[in-house]
């Protein structure tokens, strides 16, 4: 849609070997590109043999202060034993470096392989790490990251879906109908600010790595302020009710084995999910000049898209209508 060229397109791989270069390190090989759009990140060796992740973080997205708040909290967690990737230091103890206009980091390469959320035991064992990460986390607040509002969030996802030109006048009559009453909806059924805790906050598989049961959480870009649910809803992928106990039950379990899981919490799920949906396609839309996303996200710009997005938040609206799909049990 913008003909002009985005930041990341500067990023050149010299570019990004000379700024880890004037770390101190020394690069024998080219970066690798890791499959990552709001930010560039990338896989590099140092001449030791050891293996990095450095990542240019998205210009104007955070702000100084809320990413040295998303370091300092990897460190604290680092320093209570629980297992996250925290940002590598400098001599003067600096985790955030800046090259060509680009605030960057460098984080320990972090191997494995996603969990199974089929598996009872990998389950278990990932309650006992957001458990872990949680019991640091409720230690104190953040102060410069966001919290994760409904209210807030939804009406930005809203307006900047209808903004667009993305939909038709079939579909943009729909998506306001549909994105309305999920705004109701949301703002009835909002969690208060009191449960609300340092979280991780896009606790998906693919910010958890490792073998067997031991696993590692990567990437903290989206920590923010927001109840514990949040980051243990994402691992409940069952297809019916006997499989979803079966999950609850073992997550559960892990994680209260550090600290203990208010059940009533269960009861925003469908709402995070909710919420979910819609920031994700209004992401996709304020992404889009950015070449990254028109190359991986192409459908975007189908009618199709947009139509199964709005069937999809219809039916999320008749759940969140279904009182009974929020019942927490023991």
């Amino acid at each position: 849609m913008a003909a002009n060229h985005h930041p990341f397109e500067s990023l050149t791989p010299q570019r990004i070997v000379e700024a880890v270069e004037a770390l101190g390190m020394w690069l024998p090989g080219e970066p690798f590109a890791l499959n990552s759009y709001e930010n560039r990140v990338f896989l590099i060796s140092d001449d030791e043999r050891r293996r990095w992740v450095v990542k240019f973080y998205r210009p104007d997205r955070w702000s100084e202060a809320q990413i040295r708040e998303e370091h300092a909290f990897l460190t604290e967690l680092t320093a209570a034993g629980v297992p996250v990737a925290a940002p590598w230091k400098d001599a003067q103890g600096e985790t955030l470096h800046e090259a060509y206009g680009f605030r960057f980091a460098l984080f320990p390469h972090v191997p494995g392989q996603a969990p199974e959320l089929e598996n009872p035991e990998h389950l278990y064992a990932l309650g006992e790490l957001i458990g872990r990460l949680h019991a640091v986390s409720v230690c104190h607040d953040f102060s410069a990251r966001p919290r994760l509002d409904p209210e807030v969030l939804v009406t930005q996802s809203r307006e900047q879906v209808m903004a667009g030109a993305w939909l038709n006048r079939r579909q943009r009559q729909s998506y306001a109908k549909i994105s309305e009453a999920l705004q109701k909806l949301l703002t009835e059924h909002a969690w208060p600010v009191s449960a609300e805790i340092r979280a991780h906050g896009d606790c998906h598989l693919g910010n958890i790595l490792g073998r067997d049961q031991d696993f590692t959480l990567v990437d903290f870009d989206d920590c923010c302020m927001a109840p514990a649910v949040q980051d243990l809803w994402m691992m409940l992928t069952a297809q019916n009710d006997q499989e979803l106990q079966m999950q609850l039950s073992e997550l559960i379990e892990g994680y209260e084995q550090y600290r203990d899981f208010d059940r009533r919490q269960l009861e925003w799920i469908e709402p995070l999910r909710a919420l979910r949906l819609m920031r994700h396609s209004a992401w996709l839309v304020a992404r889009w000049e950015d070449p990254a996303f028109p190359r991986a996200f192409p459908w975007v710009a189908s009618e199709d898209y947009w139509d199964q997005h709005i069937r999809t938040l219809e039916q999320q609206r008749g759940i969140l209508d279904d009182s009974q799909r929020w019942l927490a049990s023991d």
